[in-house]
């Protein structure tokens, strides 16, 4: 009897082993988690704002971005101008040439902070509203480059020229970072969780430098502009960015340095695809393609080009976003902690044999 008492039953050492895995989660997910951010540019700094803004903004941050808003807003409608110019192409209403006078003549003092007047967003809105954009958009990307969050900030050009205009994150998200060289770090605490986001500009032709002294991330988050399957190359007409970016995402998946790293794919800006599929057909770019317009048929076409690359088979959490998408820090989170309980059971494993 007295044996029996002291020998604990089966349901006491599962007991035991629970608690013991549940403090060693703990334990883990204590530690901080590398992340890298790779991919389309655009799409990078799109995911990136959105990732700065989950503290929130400072006034003097919102006055920053308030600048950057309605700079991006002047020379986008300043390079459809110039656009219409080179093609030769007149507006649907007379009265826009004038429109298109007065914001050629606009122009930004460097070092002052920049805001539309009223009358300039005006002259803007009414240019927008021409019944010739959509042809002038046709050209867009194959003839000259408009920013991707262009088109979304074009259309609320009056709440942005209004004189209490503060930036909504959405207006934020479209906004082109100026270009970095370095490496940006972005911290966050996400529940038990405390992530380090490297954000690196400018390496499409110098990742392969600088690729090892990420090894020890956990994660990737791989960023996609689908808007970009149409945006020819300015060295080579042959290929599209979109073409460029599966390239990268090929060298990135199958390298060696991340056999134990799971990919997080944004397919970025869906809004802006949706509409740009009506008027540019995927097909143009990508022959075998035959689902038309098809919004659903379109990204999973998409998102299978991706997986075709995946010869070293790594896990990849695929998503479709917006750059101010709340849910991408839940998505990142949730990723990460899968990879590090896979990871820690994998290294378990090969203790055990």
């Amino acid at each position: 009897m007295g044996n029996l008492i002291s020998q604990p039953n089966q349901k006491d050492k599962r007991s035991d082993a629970i608690d013991r895995q549940i403090e060693e989660d703990s334990r883990i997910f204590k530690r901080e988690c590398k992340i890298l951010i790779l991919g389309s540019q655009e799409s990078q700094k799109s995911i990136v704002n959105g990732l700065k803004r989950n503290s929130g903004l400072s006034e003097q941050e919102h006055a920053v971005y308030r600048s950057k808003v309605c700079q991006t807003v002047l020379y986008s409608a300043q390079a459809i101008i110039l656009a219409m110019r080179k093609f030769e192409m007149d507006f649907g209403v007379e009265s826009n040439t004038m429109f298109a006078d007065k914001v050629m003549n606009c122009r930004v003092d460097e070092g002052t902070p920049f805001t539309l007047s009223p009358d300039i967003a005006y002259a803007i809105h009414q240019l927008w509203s021409d019944p010739v954009m959509s042809k002038v958009l046709d050209q867009k990307d194959s003839e000259f480059h408009l920013m991707d969050g262009a088109p979304y900030l074009l259309d609320h050009v009056l709440r942005i020229g209004s004189p209490d205009y503060l930036p909504t994150e959405a207006d934020i998200s479209r906004v082109s970072e100026e270009k970095s060289t370095g490496i940006e770090e972005i911290r966050l605490t996400v529940g038990q969780l405390s992530l380090c986001i490297y954000y690196v500009g400018c390496q499409r032709t110098e990742y392969r430098k600088w690729i090892h002294c990420f090894e020890t991330v956990t994660n990737i988050i791989f960023c996609v502009a689908l808007t970009d399957y149409d945006q020819v190359l300015p060295d080579n007409s042959n290929k599209t960015r979109l073409m460029e970016t599966l390239i990268l995402f090929g060298s990135v998946i199958n390298s060696r340095w991340f056999l134990n790293t799971t990919i997080i794919l944004f397919l970025n800006e869906i809004d802006e695809f949706k509409k740009k599929l009506a008027r540019v057909p995927l097909e143009r770019y990508f022959p075998e393609y035959t689902g038309g317009n098809d919004i659903n048929k379109a990204t999973k076409y998409i998102l299978w080009k991706f997986m075709q690359f995946n010869r070293a088979r790594l896990s990849v959490y695929p998503h479709l976003t917006r750059g101010d998408d709340p849910a991408n820090i839940r998505l990142i989170s949730a990723a990460v902690k899968e990879t590090i309980l896979a990871n820690a059971l994998k290294a378990s494993r090969c203790t055990c044999m």
